[in-house]
Parts: C-alpha cells; sequence; structure tokens
C-alpha cells in the first residue's frame, strides 16, 4: 500500500510540475508559431477553395436547365485558369508592390512567377500564404461568371479570367494587402469585402453593360420577364451552393488573421466565426423580410443572395463589431441587396444571378462600415480605397469586354442563345428533361 501510495504522490508532484511549466511559459517557440501559422493558411486555404463548388452549385441552380453544364465547365475551368495565372504572374504582381524590383513603387509589382523562400522568421511557409492568396483570386473571378451567364462564349470568357486572375486583380489587391499605396493611406479592408467582392461586381458590371441582356429578358416598357423561359433549374442545388459558400467563408474571414499562434490570435479567429455567421443571418432575415412586405411573397433567391450579401457586408472588419453590430451590418448587407437588384431590373442589366447587388454593393457597404465599429479607421481613407478599387477593376475590365467583343467575339449567337449554352458552348446535357 505504501509502495501504490509512493507513487501516486510521486506522479502528482510530477503531473504539477509540469503544470506549473505550462503555465510559466505564455508563448510557444517561433518554430511552433510557424506550424501554426502554416495550418491556419492550408485548412482555411481549402475552405476558400471549396467556395469554388458553392459558386458552381449556387449559378448552376440560378439559370436555366439548359444552361448547367456551361456553368460548371467555367468554374472549373476559371479556378484553374486562376492557379496558373497567380502563380505565374499575379503574386508577385500584388505582393511585389513595395519591393526592389516593383514596375511602379506602391502601385504595380514586378511580371515575375511565384518562388518559395520560406523560413521560420516569416512566420508562415511561403507555400500556405500563396495558396491562401490564390483562392481569393480565383473567388473573384468566380463573382463574373453568374452575371454574364447564358449568353458569354467559354473561350473569350476564360480569356477575361486570365487578364483578371493575372493582371487585374492582383494589381488592385496589392495596393493595400501589398503594402501598396492605398495601405499607406490607412485604408483598411480585413478579407476583401472591396478587394476581392466589389471588386468582382465591378468587373461582372463591365461584362454585363457590354454583353447585354438575355433576349427577351426585358419588355420594352423596361418590366421584367418572370419565370418561363428565365425559372432556375434547381433552388434546392442553389441552396447548397448557398450553404457551401458560408461554410466556406469562415476560411475567408478566419483565416484572414492570418496567424494562430498565440491565444490572442486563437481566441480572434473564434470572434471572427461568430459574426461572420451572424451577419449571414441577418442579411437572410431582412432579405426575407423586405421581399414579404414589399412583393407580398417570402422570395428564396432573395433570401440566398441575402445570406452572400451579409457575409460580404461583414469581411471588410469581422473583428471588431460587437455581436449585434455584426447582425446590423449583415442586415443592410441584405437591405441594399435587394433594392440593387431592383435597381438593375430598371436599367435592364441582366445579372444572372444576383451577384452585383450581393458583392459589388454589399461589399461596397461592408467597406464603408469599418469605422463604426474599428475607430482606427477613417471614413475617408475607406471611401479612398472603395471607390479606387471599384472605378480601377470597372474601367479596366469594360475595356478589355471590349476589345474582345470587338476582336474575337464575346456574345454567343442568337440561335445558340435559344438552344443554350449546353448544347451550343459544351455539347453536353446537365438534365436529360428541359424545362
Amino acid at each position: 500500500m505504501k509502495k501504490y501510495l509512493g507513487y501516486f504522490f510521486a506522479g502528482t508532484a510530477i503531473y504539477f510540475g509540469f503544470a506549473g511549466l505550462g503555465y510559466a511559459e505564455t508563448t510557444v517557440s517561433a518554430e511552433v508559431q510557424y506550424i501554426f501559422n502554416t495550418l491556419l493558411f492550408l485548412m482555411s486555404g481549402f475552405l476558400v477553395m471549396w467556395m469554388a463548388a458553392g459558386f458552381a452549385m449556387l449559378e448552376s441552380g440560378l439559370v436555366t436547365s439548359k444552361s448547367v453544364s456551361a456553368i460548371c465547365a467555367k468554374n472549373i475551368g476559371l479556378y484553374s485558369i486562376a492557379g496558373v495565372m497567380f502563380w505565374l504572374v499575379g503574386y508577385n504582381l500584388a505582393y511585389g508592390v513595395a519591393g526592389p524590383d516593383a514596375l511602379i513603387t506602391g502601385y504595380m509589382g514586378s511580371l515575375t512567377p511565384w518562388s518559395d523562400a520560406s523560413s521560420v522568421e516569416t512566420g508562415y511557409s511561403d507555400g500556405s500564404d500563396w495558396f491562401f492568396q490564390m483562392v481569393f483570386c480565383a473567388t473573384t473571378m468566380s463573382i463574373v461568371s453568374g452575371t454574364l451567364a447564358e449568353r458569354i462564349k467559354i473561350w473569350p470568357f476564360f480569356l477575361f479570367a486570365a487578364i483578371l486572375t493575372g493582371i487585374i486583380y492582383p494589381i488592385s489587391m496589392g495596393w493595400q494587402w501589398g503594402g501598396g499605396w492605398l495601405s499607406e493611406a490607412g485604408f483598411s479592408d480585413f478579407a476583401g469585402s472591396t478587394l476581392v467582392h466589389a471588386a468582382g461586381g465591378a468587373a461582372a458590371l463591365a461584362g454585363a453593360i457590354v454583353l447585354g441582356a438575355r433576349s427577351g429578358r426585358f419588355t420594352s416598357g423596361g418590366g421584367v420577364k418572370a419565370m418561363t423561359p428565365f425559372a432556375a433549374s434547381s433552388i434546392p442545388l442553389a441552396t447548397l451552393g448557398v450553404f457551401i459558400l458560408w461554410m466556406g467563408w469562415f476560411g475567408f474571414n478566419g483565416g484572414s488573421q492570418l496567424a494562430a499562434g498565440t491565444l490572442e490570435d486563437v481566441s480572434s479567429v473564434a470572434t471572427i466565426y461568430i459574426n461572420t455567421n451572424l451577419a449571414a443571418g441577418g442579411g437572410v432575415i431582412t432579405a426575407a423580410l423586405i421581399s414579404r412586405l414589399i412583393g407580398g411573397k417570402t422570395d428564396v433567391i432573395m433570401m440566398l443572395n441575402g445570406a452572400i450579401a451579409g457575409l460580404v457586408a461583414i469581411t471588410a472588419e469581422p473583428l471588431t463589431p460587437s455581436p449585434l453590430a455584426a447582425i446590423f451590418i449583415g442586415a443592410i448587407g441584405g437591405l441594399v441587396m435587394y433594392f440593387s437588384t431592383k435597381f438593375l431590373f430598371k436599367m435592364k442589366i441582366d445579372d444572372v444571378v444576383g451577384a452585383i447587388p450581393a458583392h459589388l454593393v454589399a461589399g461596397v457597404w461592408g467597406t464603408l462600415a469599418v469605422p463604426l465599429t474599428n475607430g482606427d479607421v477613417s471614413f475617408g481613407a475607406q471611401f479612398l480605397g472603395t471607390i479606387s478599387v471599384v472605378v480601377f477593376v470597372f474601367v479596366v475590365s469594360f475595356i478589355v469586354f471590349q476589345i474582345i467583343k470587338n476582336t474575337v467575339g464575346l456574345r454567343i449567337s442568337k440561335e445558340a442563345e435559344r438552344l443554350g449554352t449546353d448544347k451550343a458552348e459544351v455539347g453536353v446535357i446537365a438534365y436529360g428533361i428541359r424545362d
């Protein structure tokens, strides 16, 4: 018995000895921080990569049944192109703006491929950072896809994808996240309400204007033709897409903390998760209420885009808001999404999936709202950053779309549009039974 008691007390002493050492040690080694930070980048990165599937499913559900295969082809194509272009030139064009090889210091980095220079001093693997930033780049292009659906040729679309992901997005993103002139001016965009979402929405708007509306989408008096032949192919598929996007957004916003090696960092990631979720909920509830009050029906498509709008709005600053403020920011995102959707109808701008209201308009709102919860940020800097990025991306995208239109062509023929892009562009029918 004495022997067992001796083992017990010795074990207890050893346990509390190690526990005491644990409490005394307030930080982990640089190598352990490197590992945790790298894991945050990689795990968040594959969550954001999964958003590519969310966009594919959301868009596939909201286009007509004769254009689903084409949407799938566009989404897997644009993701692949984004990866190659961001490795080939995009990363260094963005993150080299403050380096010695910058083409224009503060504005444009170098036209060189990415290379690995990982070290413990960096705090994370260079490869994990490249992957995390690449999936953000692909997300920007995904926003464009749904807006231009059902009347754009696939290969001209792929050409634009290469230009946006390799040149346009990296330049404007580098102004802030690469340490460029907007960063120096005090602009703040935590995870990309403007740099990713409003930029993608601005490119989509430029494309929609150049491309024009689907044949017969609007009446001569400016009304919108609803349902057949413009009925969504699958609301369950679109809903699945939104839930995938919602899940991926935890990596999008949470990973943008960029560190997980301290107690403060991981606690911040948890707070970001909570606020991201609450903002999405605020967007959904608001879209449901406003569609019911104004339209008389609880519009499920508005609810789906309300979730996206709420998520986009909170992305600019998901850490500093209180839970109630996060709900408010997401709710206003849903509100501006609803009314901007109606405004696009009046302007006869055909956005098939509603990406411009959910990403561009809600993204601008979320970025301008940052000073409401973050006292270190000014409204002037936010306005400067937002207008600069949106105007730059819109103008350059508009020019590129016009050049493509006037050279290789941009829009499918009326006959091809009647047949559907599944038959005309990819030769594969998604569904055996049509609407």
